[in-house]
């Protein structure tokens, strides 16, 4: 007996029905947001860097998923990785064999860090970053984990252990022993290893959340501390990896930085099937498996599943042979200053920073009593209203989708796909100065948003 199954005719059937039915069935305050701030959108279909509504109107993505997307969407060569992978009929996960794809794939992210000499493939970027807590804290001997003030490393309770943002944590404790360190200060990471029970230090090269980078020399004189002390350190590459930063990993950008574990994932996935990945060295993964009797100690039911390894495989050739690492840093040098030169023109404006394609917008203070009054009025409501007066008419008016950096923050981030170019930077600065000086009139219907979200912000108290 054959059974049919025509996607095609459901959605076509049913597709209108997309937030009511989330409303109902899955997380029912992401469509009351969505509604709230009028992003409640429907797309039809992507292609690369951009969206299409319904209207058949282009939409600019400049959040790539936050950062899955890292080829945009749809890429033809991963596309057809895929539609091969399926037709291949693999004997994919018997779990009593060795295939050959994640062996390649392995091959292929280690030639980009040759200090590094093995790789365990789960799910997720949270799941990465559980498995280099596991295996730092197994190979150590010791319960504690090291992370920055407001670092972001998934939302699982080991990878919520060591979360910096007490908004996330709040209600799921109890968690692992953590404990918390300014990002930069060298000081404060040698007060906690004297203590003699650190198993690692996790730190995102630069972090998502407000899109700060570590100082210069900060990572190299971590790695010397914490070796000394015997701990490692580990890098949280989920978002600044694979080219995002203008370097394949971000930690490359410090001469002398080779981390003991490394965790990866987003951009891998091609932006269709979910992986993550840990590499690590050597003796850590011959510590953790070190029997016949451990060869399942650490495992996942989906990892290194064909698909997953058949789009990692074509992402890599993907940006080896379209120069992708190279044009994220050339096309994030112009973004970058070409928004920075904006700083001196508007007061709103404070700061323009990040690397390669992860940039940060950040808000301040002005100067002039007149934006001054308006600007205490949104920060007495809930500090991170005026970014997310930003972002709003960017996609109401412009079509240009982003995302505020985080929860209670004045910043804006910009991560869109890798493959974005000069049109669309120069159509998000043309965007964001219309934005800009309309919020410096002083009127308008941007100012007016602003009441509405003062109103829901006081409502939610």
């Amino acid at each position: 007996m054959t059974t049919e199954f025509d996607l095609g005719g459901l959605l076509a059937e049913r597709g209108a029905e997309r937030y009511e039915l989330h409303a109902k069935y899955l997380n029912h305050q992401l469509p009351r947001m969505l509604h709230t701030i009028g992003f409640d959108k429907v797309y039809e279909r992507a292609e690369g860097a951009y969206f299409w509504d319904a209207d058949g109107d282009d939409h600019l993505d400049m959040l790539a998923g936050f950062g899955v997307m890292g080829l945009g969407r749809h890429h033809p060569v991963v596309r057809k990785a895929l539609h091969d992978v399926l037709d291949a009929g693999l004997a994919d996960l018997t779990r009593f064999d060795c295939q050959p794809l994640p062996g390649l794939l392995a091959e292929k992210l280690l030639a980009h860090s040759p200090h590094l000499d093995r790789v365990f493939f789960g799910n997720s970027g949270t799941e990465a970053v559980e498995t280099a807590l596991k295996f730092a804290r197994f190979v150590t001997g010791r319960p504690r984990v090291l992370y920055c003030d407001h670092a972001f490393h998934g939302l699982t309770t080991g990878s919520l252990s060591v979360n910096g943002e007490s908004g996330f944590r709040d209600g799921f404790a109890p968690l692992l022993p953590d404990t918390a360190v300014p990002l930069g200060d060298v000081e404060a990471l040698a007060r906690e290893l004297k203590k003699g029970d650190v198993a690692a230090l996790i730190v995102e090269p630069i972090q998502g959340k407000g899109v700060h980078e570590s100082p210069p020399g900060y990572l190299r004189a971590a790695q010397e501390l914490l070796h000394r002390h015997k701990a490692l350190l580990i890098a949280d590459e989920v978002q600044t990896g694979l080219g995002r930063t203008g370097d394949f990993y971000a930690y490359q950008h410090e001469d002398g930085v080779e981390p003991d574990l490394v965790c990866v994932a987003k951009a891998l996935s091609g932006g269709y099937v979910p992986v993550g990945a840990t590499l690590g060295k050597d003796w850590i993964f011959k510590k953790v498996y070190s029997s016949m009797d451990r060869v399942l100690v650490h495992s996942a039911s989906f990892g290194s599943n064909a698909q997953a390894m058949a789009a990692g495989l074509a992402v890599l050739s993907v940006m080896e042979n379209e120069q992708i690492v190279a044009g994220a840093r050339a096309t994030g040098e112009q973004l970058k200053s070409r928004l920075a030169a904006l700083v001196d023109k508007y007061e709103l404006l404070a700061d323009v920073r990040g690397r390669g394609l992860m940039v940060g917008i950040e808000f301040g203070r002005p100067d002039s009593l007149r934006l001054r009054s308006r600007w205490t009025m949104l920060q007495a409501a809930r500090k991170g209203l005026f970014a997310q007066m930003v972002v709003v008419p960017l996609l109401r008016r412009h079509r240009i989708l982003t995302q505020v950096s985080g929860d209670h923050l004045e910043v804006i981030k910009l991560i869109p796909p890798l493959i974005i170019g000069e049109r669309e930077v120069d159509r998000f600065v043309d965007a964001f100065t219309d934005v800009m000086d309309d919020a410096h009139s002083g009127g308008g219907l941007m100012w007016d948003f602003g009441k509405t979200l003062i109103k829901q912000a006081v409502a939610n108290r």
